[in-house]
């Protein structure tokens, strides 16, 4: 939360930060339903593979995500009280960017592990089984949580001031705002990289996938069609939400540990908080992926009827995700 009351260069931090207070109360409830019961449908599916694995954990990661908006953005309400904020820098705002990031981890996982099914069958030598899974999964998590999350909540301790522009800022020595700029910075190459490798193998899927409708002579042109579109989809989703924060972070975070208030850190203040809550829309579209990924899934969703009416049962794939 910003610690300046007054407007900054002609830029109203605080009316700012209600607005984005709306959309984020505003996305918490469909988050939440649609969370929730992609949790329920997860905890039916049998774990048989590391791609029920991931999912699995993706759903976790998303769940914990959504359930944490509400005290995230408290803080920034008229009359919070500090400790609240104090609470948020150092432990609230900091699962919350670990649930992204296990997030984004687990997409590029996921997709690897796609390719490897599909475009390198040989590849179930680096592990399809449940066991793979799990350990990759919780070694996610536990890096993340050991180079990421607990140095920041441990060099987050100082007494704050009133008179800086941040307060969680003001929480940290000069090593943990040091520490502050790597991980965002190794955060934003997490984020490029898993997205390097989300196009290369989501191309490379579809690519074999209309190959192998080609070399079996189907015309089937709407299934390669619904290929296609799967795939864009994919990518747009991991583009939209992820690449405009990760973008003006890297510009916001310099001034973000300069710590000063200026027009050009009030500038880029608003739109980090933008394009943060534009981010943690993924919660959302990530239930659509789910559907389009894993057949399992989309059964689970016909079982209690959801979508029923919409779409149709794929019958071309023999396993018990689909090719994509």
């Amino acid at each position: 939360m910003a610690s300046s009351s007054a407007p900054v260069c002609g830029i109203d931090i605080h009316a700012a930060e209600l607005v984005v207070i709306s959309f984020y109360y505003i996305l918490f409830i469909p988050a939440l339903l649609l969370n929730t019961m992609a949790a329920w449908i997860c905890w039916k599916l049998k774990t048989k593979s590391s791609f029920i694995v991931y999912l699995k954990n993706l759903v976790a990661a998303d769940l914990l995500m959504t359930l944490i908006f509400p005290l995230k953005v408290a803080d920034w309400l008229p009359g919070a009280p500090q400790g609240l904020q104090v609470y948020n820098c150092q432990f609230g705002s900091v699962l919350f960017y670990l649930c992204m990031y296990v997030s984004i981890v687990l997409m590029g996982v996921i997709s690897l592990d796609r390719f490897f099914k599909i475009v390198q069958p040989g590849g179930k030598l680096l592990g399809q089984s449940a066991l793979f899974g799990t350990v990759v999964s919780a070694v996610i998590w536990v890096v993340l949580l050991s180079i990421s999350a607990i140095p920041t909540m441990i060099l987050t301790y100082k007494k704050a001031r009133n008179d800086t522009a941040e307060l969680c800022m003001d929480m940290k020595d000069d090593v943990g705002k040091w520490y502050h700029k790597v991980v965002s910075e190794g955060s934003s190459v997490i984020f490029f990289v898993v997205l390097v490798i989300i196009g290369f193998c989501y191309m490379c899927i579809a690519k074999r996938v209309i190959e192998s409708y080609r070399k079996s002579g189907s015309t089937n042109t709407e299934g390669k069609r619904k290929i296609k579109a799967r795939v864009f989809i994919v990518l747009v989703v991991f583009l939209v939400c992820f690449a405009p924060y990760h973008i003006t972070r890297l510009l916001y975070v310099p001034k973000q540990v300069e710590n000063k208030i200026n027009c050009q850190w009030a500038s880029l203040k608003v739109a980090k908080d933008i394009t943060l809550w534009l981010a943690t829309t993924n919660v959302c579209l990530d239930p659509l992926i789910y559907f389009l990924l894993c057949k399992a899934f989309r059964e689970k969703l016909y079982e209690i009827k959801i979508f029923h009416h919409h779409f149709s049962t794929t019958t071309q794939q023999n396993t018990e995700d689909t090719t994509l």
